[in-house]
């Protein structure tokens, strides 16, 4: 398994490289978005209206991260279960959005999409809020304020750790690791 540091916004040649299995170290931003906020999302480019981040090369981490205690910018910041975003997610990636982060296996036909626009998946540790937020350095909520916890934020970020799950060629781990362990 290689252990790979990489830097976001993603180049595409960057997520090109990045191969299922892979540990990673993320640094730079990243946004938080959940179920609400990707609606909104939706809605905004359904209107033909402009977005409130540039989706170009951004990744996405699937987390609300919860209040901050005195002296840090977020308080836990654990990655939620996917699948509640697959049908919302082929539209951004059509619109560049390059990786993602969260928990938990994603639907075929957003594994088609991720191959077709270039796109990997990042698994992290569920239940590892905690030290998850340790590599947050800056939290700003940019759009959906009322949303709480679950409005837009940008995250500025050292090494987050994570796994890539599912590389740009749409080799899946949560596919291919359980068979080698069926008795």
């Amino acid at each position: 398994m290689n252990e790979i540091r990489i830097s976001a916004p993603l180049l595409e040649s960057d997520v090109l490289k990045l191969k299922a299995g892979d540990r990673v170290l993320i640094s730079g931003t990243i946004i938080t978005a959940r179920d609400a906020a990707h609606m909104r999302l939706l809605q905004l480019i359904k209107e033909n209206k402009p977005l409130p981040i540039r989706l170009e090369g951004q990744v996405i981490y699937y987390a609300g991260p919860s209040p901050a205690p005195e002296g840090r910018p977020i308080g836990a910041c654990g990655p939620t279960t996917s699948y509640r975003m697959d049908k919302l997610t082929p539209p951004l990636l059509a619109l560049g959005l390059k990786g993602m982060i969260g928990k938990g296996d994603r639907s075929d036909d957003v594994i088609k999409c991720m191959v077709e626009f270039g796109a990997v998946y990042f698994a992290a540790v569920g239940g590892a809020g905690a030290l998850i937020a340790s590599a947050v350095q800056a939290a700003e909520v940019i759009a959906f304020e009322d949303l709480g916890p679950e409005a837009l934020m940008a995250l500025t970020v050292v090494d987050f750790p994570a796994f890539v799950a599912i590389d740009a060629k749409g080799a899946d781990m949560y596919r291919t690791e359980p068979i080698k362990y069926r008795r």
